[in-house]
């Protein structure tokens, strides 16, 4: 009886003496077409030109192989790798809870908050809380939606006109700006502190790496317990405002 006993399968492909076919279809260093020659013809070859002989395509019938540098290969295959998670780009939904007798103060703040989050490339889930009575004026919360949407009409759109959802009243603003163009201009702009600090050796190599500004944004995401601490944190000044 058969029992597999674990163990990761490779998905390497198989080189030089590992290829077990009787004859190949031969591609060339420069990808010119050889033909369908002899696997030990093929390995002479490749031991002339001082390159492997790789198997590319083991389902064709003769496998097609190829004479190529496999250790040049696999070093730039992992750095084209690397470049494309590099520019890879998650779209987040970040999220604001606002009180529909918000102090002005705390409206500029979250908006603040919110503009910070468009220019990132990131959507923004506003929600406006109604509590006690205030569920009998919804037209407040529609009110105060439209105007941060108008507000922020720059940076954003309206992706999801505002729509009760219960005690709450939701709105969603997609960004105008994508994801990987936001990454992109915040790269720029960090490398274009370090070449200002490089300049200046007078001012301190954290003073010109700086602390991020509204707009710009780094490689990682914004932490979580930052995060959380915007979606969430009310101001007194909305307790006062309800009392």
């Amino acid at each position: 009886m058969w029992c597999y006993r674990g163990g990761s399968i490779s998905t390497e492909p198989r080189i030089n003496d590992r290829i077990r076919v009787p004859e190949v279809r031969l591609v060339g260093p420069s990808g010119e077409q050889v033909g369908i020659v002899p696997l030990a013809k093929a390995l002479e070859l490749a031991q002339e030109y001082d390159l492997d002989l790789v198997e590319v395509a083991a389902s064709a019938r003769p496998p097609v192989c190829k004479l190529m540098d496999y250790g040049k290969f696999k070093y730039e295959s992992a750095m084209k790798a690397r470049e494309a998670r590099k520019n890879q780009a998650h779209t987040v939904i970040k999220e604001m809870k606002l009180r529909p007798k918000i102090d002005p103060h705390d409206y500029d703040t979250k908006k603040g908050h919110v503009v910070r989050f468009l220019k990132q490339g990131d959507k923004v889930k506003i929600t406006i809380m109604f509590r006690g009575r205030e569920q009998s004026r919804p037209e407040l919360g529609y009110r105060l939606l439209q105007r941060l949407a108008s507000d922020v009409e720059d940076l954003g759109f309206v992706e999801s006109n505002p729509k009760q959802d219960g005690r709450n009243m939701i709105m969603v603003l997609g960004p105008h700006k994508k994801k990987t163009e936001a990454m992109a201009e915040a790269r720029e702009a960090q490398a274009a502190r370090k070449a200002e600090a490089k300049a200046n050796p007078g001012r301190s190599q954290n003073a010109a790496d700086g602390e991020i500004a509204d707009g710009e944004i780094a490689d990682d995401e914004t932490t979580e317990a930052e995060t959380a601490e915007v979606e969430t944190a009310e101001a007194p000044a909305e307790a006062s405002a309800e009392a």
